[in-house]
């Protein structure tokens, strides 16, 4: 029986790597009934929103997501549909591996990450204020009077929320799955020293959590000295649970230590439903000239597969993808170390090239 799955292609690039990793996926054999709802700037005419409601109908009812990558505005427009999705499904793990493949340009070998994102609070859970507007006047003034600080009247206001309950599901989430895949350690990530009633809360959470845990080593380091040990030491660290704006820096941070964000998946998980993306942006200068890299959407068609429980599947697909990378016949530009060589394939044809290992066809 085939098992139901919502498939966002999104905008710019995104249907076409989405439409990429669709095929890739079906090739592992495992049976699963798309169904495609649209989202992002494309269809804001039609709909008046980035977000139509289907989408996240579609989701409450199929439990799983593929979702290609969506435009966000800078500074100015329609808030993330990203940051909307996980919110409306209450999403709260971002996770992020980052791990070497054999082909792919970097400086590092041997990268085996995994970022733990807490993924509704923190400064994403969007409560922002103004500068100018009467109601931040009014809260500066509050603000500057309950702090004993002044707090300058042209500012504007973000607030960074970060529970007890949340923390610990996240952190719940990293030990569990150190478990399940036999990681060795899980590290919390904060700023505990300076944030001491936010990170402070986060790190302490993770602390008492850890104690039901012993069989998994248990440490933590504060974020900007585990920078300089990500691009020091990467092969010294395993699991690392962080904050939502952290984990959303140190995840692009440790897909540059692999090669970049071509080759970086993700997921969105919550205790009811889950979307997989890759980390990376829509690139709409590229739209339609197949020739990005599906890599991204493709291994995190990995992570679904291994969430629903198809092991074996994602194996599969991971060692095709690998395959190809290693090789360097059947990879788009970015693997060339010229990025104008003339061998370099588009992105349905690298498709092409995994689904034939698949297939056992080369």
């Amino acid at each position: 029986m085939a098992r139901e799955v919502t498939l966002i292609p999104g905008d710019g690039t995104g249907p076409e790597i989405v439409a990429a990793a669709r095929r890739v996926i079906d090739a592992t054999g495992v049976k699963i009934e798309w169904d495609v709802q649209d989202a992002g700037v494309d269809v804001m005419e039609k709909y008046g929103t980035p977000l139509p409601d289907g989408v996240i109908e579609s989701v409450k009812r199929t439990k799983v997501g593929l979702k290609g990558p969506i435009t966000t505005p800078v500074g100015t427009g329609f808030r993330s549909v990203n940051v909307a999705i996980r919110h409306a499904l209450s999403l709260y793990c971002c996770l992020r591996p980052a791990k070497s493949y054999e082909g792919v340009r970097t400086r590092y070998q041997n990268i085996d990450i995994v970022i733990m994102r807490e993924n509704i609070e923190d400064l994403y859970a969007g409560i922002e204020f103004e500068e100018g507007k009467q109601e931040t006047y009014k809260l500066i003034d509050h603000l500057s009077k309950l702090a004993g600080k002044q707090i300058l009247p042209d500012s504007g206001i973000g607030i960074k929320p970060i529970s007890v309950t949340n923390t610990k599901k996240i952190v719940n989430f990293s030990f569990n799955y150190a478990r399940k895949y036999n990681r060795k350690q899980v590290w919390a990530v904060h700023k505990a020293n300076i944030q001491k009633y936010t990170d402070g809360l986060f790190l302490k959470v993770a602390r008492e959590v850890a104690k039901n845990y012993p069989d998994i080593k248990f440490d933590d380091r504060i974020v900007d000295n585990m920078c300089m040990q990500l691009v020091q030491r990467p092969e010294e660290s395993d699991i690392l649970v962080l904050p939502n704006l952290y984990g959303d820096i140190l995840s692009d941070l440790c897909a540059g230590l692999i090669g970049g964000l071509g080759v970086a998946p993700g997921a969105n998980i919550g205790d009811d439903y889950a979307v997989f993306e890759a980390i990376h942006g829509s690139a709409p200068k590229y739209t339609g000239q197949n020739k990005v890299d599906p890599t991204a959407v493709i291994l995190s068609g990995m992570l679904m597969l291994q969430h629903l429980g198809e092991m074996d599947a994602a194996a599969r697909l991971e060692k095709a993808v690998a395959d190809v990378i290693r090789e360097g016949k059947h990879v788009t530009y970015n693997y060339k170390a010229d990025r104008n060589d003339p061998t370099a394939v588009g992105t349905s044809q690298m498709a092409d090239a995994m689904i034939r290992k698949l297939e056992g066809k080369e």
